[in-house]
């Protein structure tokens, strides 16, 4: 599998070889995320939307050809889908250590736990939105909760 990294669109959906990890793979490539989501820290609000959503969008193809190509549907070493959910449970929010690791935190309860629309999503989507969206909602999930508490404590 290691070879698949060589092409460009398996190393994306791999999580620039984070998913090759042999345990927790989608942690590793929650990790993965946190350069990328520092790095984008340099644009605008508006930007950085722009380019979640770019990611969230092209993950939808990115997964399905990496899932289609290792002939699994949601194979655990794709995880360009973690990477975009950090992504969206960083919106908006200042890169400090806490928020980076509370959003990290969050994301992955939510990720593994799967309550309500995010578990449905993840049993009845297929195909790339079957790997995407489950995703893409803890991380809102997360965003929401993480913006509620920011709210809360400076209402204080």
């Amino acid at each position: 599998m290691r070879t698949m990294l060589r092409h460009p669109i398996h190393f994306l959906a791999l999580g620039f070889g984070s998913g090759l990890a042999p345990k927790a793979p989608g942690t590793f490539g929650t990790l993965a995320a946190i350069p990328l989501v520092w790095l984008m820290q340099c644009l605008s609000l508006t930007g950085y939307v722009v380019v979640t959503l770019v990611a969230a969008i092209l993950g939808f193809w990115i997964c399905q050809y990496t899932a289609k190509a290792l002939g699994v549907h949601d194979h655990p070493a794709i995880v360009w889908d973690e990477i975009v959910g950090y992504m969206v449970a960083m919106i908006a929010l200042p890169f400090t250590w806490y928020n980076v690791l509370l959003a990290f935190v969050l994301f992955r309860l939510f990720d593994i736990l799967k309550p309500g629309p995010i578990g449905w999503c993840d049993r009845k989507l297929t195909g790339g939105a079957g790997i995407m969206v489950d995703d893409v909602l803890a991380g809102v999930a997360s965003t929401i909760v993480l913006h509620l508490g920011h709210a809360a404590l400076n209402l204080g």
